[in-house]
C-alpha cells in the first residue's frame, strides 16, 4: 500500500512540480525548461521503477508463493476461502519456483513466500483441509483419495475443490518426500509410520468408511459394512462384532508385518503376539523337604528344611494348590499358547489382548480345570495280575493290559502324571477356543509333595543302595585279598615249590612207614605164628628161653654194627678170653639140665674168695 502512494506521490509531483518551476528573466527560461523536462522525466522514470519493482517475484526450489488478492476481483462465495476464479483472497493457484513477472502482481496481491513440506523418512504427513465440501452426518474423516488422483488431490487445490475433495481431515496421507502444497488450504501434522513386527499382526479399528491401501491389505470401499458376528467358534464362546475391512470398527483381516503408512487418527492399529507364549504358574509356597543322611555306623538320618519360593516376575500367576486325600499339594504348571492370526481380531475385539485373556479368562480356568481333574477320577493302562500276583503274559510275549478307573490318589501327581496332563490339555483346549486361543500344550511342573509321603520311599531305596554297596565292598574285599594271596604267592613261589617237595617227600615217606610198618606186622605175625609152632612142639618156656637169646644176640649183632671199634678190639685181644673152665651146660638127660649153671655159680664163688684173702 506504501509503494502504490509513493508512486501516485511521484507521479503527482512528476505532473504538477514542472509548474511551479518558473523564472522571468529571459536568458533562464530555457534552463527552466530542460529542468522541468527532467524533473518529469525523473519522476515518471522513479514511478515507473517502482511500479515495475511490484510487478514480478523471484521462488525458491524449496519455496512455494502463495497470492492473496486484494484488489480487482470479486468477492468470495460464502463458506469458502480459497478464490479459483480471480476473487479476492487467498488464491488456489500457487507459483511455482522461479523468476516470474506480472504487472502490479504485488500490489494486487499479498504475495507470501513459504517452503516446501518435506516428510521424513519413517513418518507420515497427516493433512486437514481448510475449504471443501463438508463431510456426511456418518463422516469423521474426509473419503481417502482414488490412486490415481491423488496427486492432484494433494498438489492442486482447484482440482481438489472441483472433485470432490472434503473439507476436514483427510483419511489420506503423505508418504516421506518433498511436497508444493498450498498452505492456504492444508494444515499438516507429522506421525510416525506403523511397523508391524515380525510375530505379530495389526488388529485395525477404523473410524471411516472408505478403501483400503495398507500394502498387503488392499480393498475397494465395502458396499456393505453388515457386522460379522462371532457367536459359534466353540459353544460357550465370545460374541464378537467384526466388519469387512473397509468399513467403520474392527475389521476382520488383521495386518500383515511390514511398515505400513497409516493414518493414526483414522484407524488405531492393535499389536497382537502371535508366536507361541508361555504361561507359567510359579512359587508362591513354603517348600518343605527331609533329606537323609547316613553315619559312619551305617545308620539312615533325616533333617527338615523349608525354602520359601517366591512367585517369578513373568510369571502367569502363583502355583496351583491341589487337594488329594487331605493332602494341600502346590501343582507348578506351564501352559503353551498362541492366538493365530485368523483368531486376532476376534481377540481384541472380545478381550483386548494376550494379557488381558490371560488374567480375566484364562488363569481362572486353568486353576479350576486342574482342581477338577485332579480332584476326580484317573483312568490308565496297568499290566493284568494273576491271583498270585504275577504278571499275565500274552500270546505275542507282551504283558496283557487292563484299564483301571478310580480316584485321583497324591502320588500320581508323579506316576501318573502323563495321564493327567492328557485330561487337563483335552479341557483347556476348550476354553481357550472360547476366547480365541489356541492351547498348545499343557505341562505339570515339579509339585510340592509333603514329604512324610516320600520318606519311606527314600529311605527303602537309601536301604537297597546300601545293601548292594555292602554287597559290593565285600567282593571287592574278597578280590582284594585274593590278588594279595596271589601276589604272595607269586612272592613265595621259591618256597612254596620247596614245601612242595617236602610234602611230597614226606607223603612218600608216610608211605614208606606205613608199607614198613605193614611189613614189620606181616613179619610179627608170621614170627608169632612161627613161635606158636614152636610152643606146640618145644614147649612155651623153652621158647622163651630162645627168644631170650635171640634178643641177646640181636642186640650185639647191633651194639657192634654200631660200633665196629670194640669188635676190632675184642678179637685183637681174644687170647684173653679163652676159658680156663668149661662148663657143659647140655646133656643127653633133661633132667640134669642145671648142673652147668651150677658150677658157674660155683666157681664165681670160689674166685670171690680168693679175692678176699
Amino acid at each position: 500500500m506504501m509503494t502504490v502512494a509513493l508512486i501516485l506521490l511521484i507521479t503527482f509531483v512528476g505532473l504538477l512540480g514542472p509548474h511551479f518551476i518558473t523564472t522571468q528573466q529571459e536568458h533562464k527560461r530555457e534552463l527552466f525548461r530542460y529542468l522541468r523536462a527532467g524533473i518529469r522525466f525523473s519522476s515518471f522514470l522513479f514511478a515507473l521503477f517502482l511500479a515495475g519493482s511490484t510487478s514480478f517475484v523471484i521462488v525458491g526450489e524449496n519455496q512455494a508463493g502463495h497470492k492473496s488478492k486484494i484488489y480487482l476481483g470479486g468477492d468470495i462465495p460464502s463458506g469458502r476461502i480459497i478464490a479459483v476464479n480471480g476473487q479476492k483472497g487467498p488464491q488456489a493457484q500457487l507459483i511455482p519456483p522461479g523468476f516470474h513477472f506480472e504487472p502490479l502482481l504485488n500490489i494486487i496481491n499479498n504475495v507470501v513466500l513459504h517452503e516446501i513440506i518435506s516428510v521424513p523418512e519413517g513418518n507420515y504427513a497427516y493433512l486437514v483441509a481448510k475449504d471443501g465440501g463438508p463431510l456426511r452426518p456418518d463422516q469423521t474423516y474426509a473419503d481417502a483419495f482414488a490412486p490415481e488422483e491423488s496427486a492432484e488431490m494433494v498438489n492442486d487445490a482447484a482440482y481438489f475443490l472441483f472433485n470432490g475433495g472434503q473439507k476436514g481431515p483427510q483419511t489420506s496421507v503423505l508418504t516421506p518426500g518433498k511436497y508444493r502444497l498450498n498452505q492456504f488450504l492444508w494444515d499438516v501434522k507429522f506421525d510416525s509410520t506403523t511397523e508391524i513386527p515380525k510375530g505379530f499382526v495389526g488388529v485395525v479399528k477404523s473410524n471411516v468408511h472408505t478403501r483400503v491401501d495398507f500394502g498387503n491389505l488392499k480393498t475397494d470401499k465395502p458396499s456393505s459394512c453388515k457386522q460379522v458376528t462371532t457367536l459359534n467358534l466353540v459353544g460357550g464362546s465370545l460374541a464378537v462384532p467384526l466388519v469387512p475391512t473397509g468399513c467403520i470398527g474392527i475389521w476382520t483381516q488383521a495386518l500383515s508385518p511390514g511398515k505400513c503408512y497409516i493414518n493414526r487418527s483414522a484407524y488405531t492399529v492393535t499389536l497382537v503376539d502371535t508366536r507361541v507364549q508361555t504361561w507359567e504358574y510359579r512359587g508362591g509356597f513354603v517348600r518343605r523337604r527331609i533329606d537323609l543322611a547316613v553315619d559312619q555306623e551305617g545308620r539312615i538320618k533325616q533333617k527338615e528344611f523349608t525354602e520359601t519360593i517366591e512367585v517369578p516376575k513373568d510369571a502367569a500367576d502363583e502355583a496351583i494348590f491341589l487337594k488329594i486325600e487331605g493332602w494341600t499339594v502346590p501343582q507348578q504348571l506351564r501352559v503353551l499358547v498362541q492366538v493365530t492370526p485368523s483368531n486376532a481380531p476376534f481377540v481384541v475385539a472380545s478381550v483386548g489382548g494376550l494379557e488381558e485373556i490371560e488374567n480375566r479368562i484364562m488363569s481362572p480356568a486353568v486353576q479350576s480345570v486342574v482342581r477338577n481333574v485332579v480332584g476326580g477320577t484317573i483312568q490308565f493302562n496297568t499290566p493284568k495280575l494273576d491271583n498270585s500276583g504275577k504278571t499275565i503274559i500274552g500270546e505275542d510275549g507282551n504283558p496283557e493290559m487292563t484299564i483301571v478307573v478310580r480316584p485321583v490318589q497324591v502320588l500320581d501327581i508323579l506316576n501318573h502324571r502323563p495321564e493327567l496332563e492328557t485330561q487337563v490339555e483335552s479341557i483347556i483346549r476348550v476354553e481357550g477356543a472360547k476366547a480365541g486361543v489356541d492351547i498348545k500344550e499343557v505341562r505339570f511342573l515339579e509339585p510340592d509333595l509333603p514329604p512324610e509321603l516320600l520318606v519311606a520311599r527314600k529311605r527303602e531305596q537309601l536301604a537297597q543302595q546300601l545293601t548292594k554297596s555292602y554287597r559290593q565292598e565285600r567282593l571287592a574285599q574278597d578280590e582284594r585279598i585274593t590278588t594279595e594271596r596271589a601276589r604272595a604267592t607269586a612272592d613265595q613261589q621259591g618256597q612254596l615249590v620247596e614245601a612242595q617237595i617236602e610234602v611230597k617227600r614226606s607223603e612218600q615217606f608216610a608211605l614208606a612207614r606205613a608199607n614198613e610198618g605193614r611189613g614189620e606186622r606181616d613179619k610179627l605175625q608170621q614170627i608169632a605164628e612161627g613161635q606158636k609152632a614152636q610152643s606146640l612142639i618145644l614147649g612155651q618156656d623153652r621158647v622163651a628161653e630162645l627168644r631170650k637169646f635171640e634178643f641177646v644176640i640181636n642186640r650185639a649183632f647191633d651194639f657192634f654194627e654200631a660200633n665196629p671199634g670194640v669188635l676190632t678190639t675184642a678179637l685183637s685181644n681174644a687170647h684173653k678170653f679163652v676159658p680156663e673152665r668149661v662148663f657143659s651146660l647140655g646133656g643127653g638127660d633133661q633132667g640134669n639140665n642145671l648142673t652147668g649153671a651150677a658150677a658157674i655159680i660155683g666157681d664165681l664163688m670160689g674166685g670171690k674168695a680168693k679175692e678176699n684173702q
